[in-house]
């Protein structure tokens, strides 16, 4: 075996700037999204007992990590309260009925609740490479907006939102 054989048939690298977000709840973010991440994976292990030492095993649960995406915030903040609205439901509504209006809302129309979350990720000539699909996810975090009139250049408010997810699968597009 040489090295001649071990050479990809892709020799492109990942572009970060080729990728689309959806979620069928959140339709005013997509267009302001700025950047979001993959999430890690991890799998505790667990150890073997033995009387003389321990032996590492694979574990039995994956943990994901959190889904955190920024984007920039629209000057009706559309963007902004749709998250707002959402965790707001979901947390602390103000009334019985609002909780029960997501609560009701059939399961498959991501409009509850929950929502699937997509990242279509594009290869350098923008065509889809795959999907990634976060499956039952809610926001937990969305930060705060800071206005401030000691600042010498106008700087677009951006905003982080980070959600909970119940697993991510990744599929060919």
């Amino acid at each position: 075996m040489t090295a001649l054989d071990n050479i990809p048939e892709n020799q492109n690298f990942l572009n970060p700037l080729n990728f689309v977000f959806q979620v069928k709840k959140l339709p005013h973010v997509k267009f302001f999204i700025q950047s979001i991440n993959i999430p890690g994976i991890s799998l505790s292990p667990t150890a073997q007992a033995n009387p003389f030492v321990s032996i590492p095993k694979g574990g039995d649960h994956i943990a994901f990590d959190e889904l955190q995406l920024s984007f920039k915030v629209d000057e009706d903040m559309e963007n902004w309260k749709e998250i707002y609205n959402w965790i707001k439901g979901v947390g602390f509504p103000n009334r019985f009925d609002e909780y029960a209006e997501l609560k009701n809302v059939p399961p498959l129309s991501g409009l509850g609740l929950i929502s699937d979350i997509s990242l279509l990720v594009l290869s350098s000539s923008r065509n889809p490479i795959f999907d990634i699909v976060f499956r039952d996810a809610q926001p937990i975090t969305l930060s705060s907006l800071i206005f401030d009139t000691k600042l010498q250049d106008v700087n677009c408010l951006t905003a982080t939102a980070t959600f909970k997810y119940l697993s991510y699968s990744i599929n060919d597009a």
